[in-house]
């Protein structure tokens, strides 16, 4: 029997702007773009990588909507376009209550404890407390 070939579908705006911010690298210039706009030269001083690996970087966040550049003379100023961020904040706001319910149950837990008195821990003949117990 003939397989049917495979096509993988095409990556959308959204799964753009999630790859892009999976980089650390890229988050951290989209950090120092939401602070001003920058050049090139600017935007690579704080990194430790070279200037092509900053362009690829750049392209992708490009790419992704999430970086606009400018001409200015022979400089390439570059701004944060952080609209398409909306689609992560939409994903991540959906686990907040996740988070919210366990931390919520932990301050309970906290509270319970700090209330109770301290109970000692049982003790062998030798003094020590008893395996699996510590």
């Amino acid at each position: 029997m003939a397989q049917m070939p495979t096509t993988t579908p095409p990556i959308t705006d959204r799964e753009n702007v999630f790859r892009a911010v999976a980089d650390p690298t890229r988050r951290r210039v989209l950090q120092l773009l939401a602070e001003g706009d920058l050049s090139a030269g600017e935007l690579l001083s704080p990194f430790t990588i070279s200037q092509p690996a900053l362009s690829k970087h750049l392209r992708i966040l490009r790419e992704a909507g999430l970086v606009n550049e400018r001409r200015s003379g022979r400089r390439r100023i570059y701004s944060i376009e952080a609209s398409p961020l909306r689609a992560v904040h939409d994903w991540v706001s959906h686990y907040e209550r996740f988070w919210l319910e366990r931390l919520e149950r932990f301050g309970a837990y906290l509270d319970r404890t700090q209330e109770e008195p301290a109970t000692p821990l049982p003790r062998r003949a030798s003094g020590r407390p008893k395996p699996g117990r510590a």
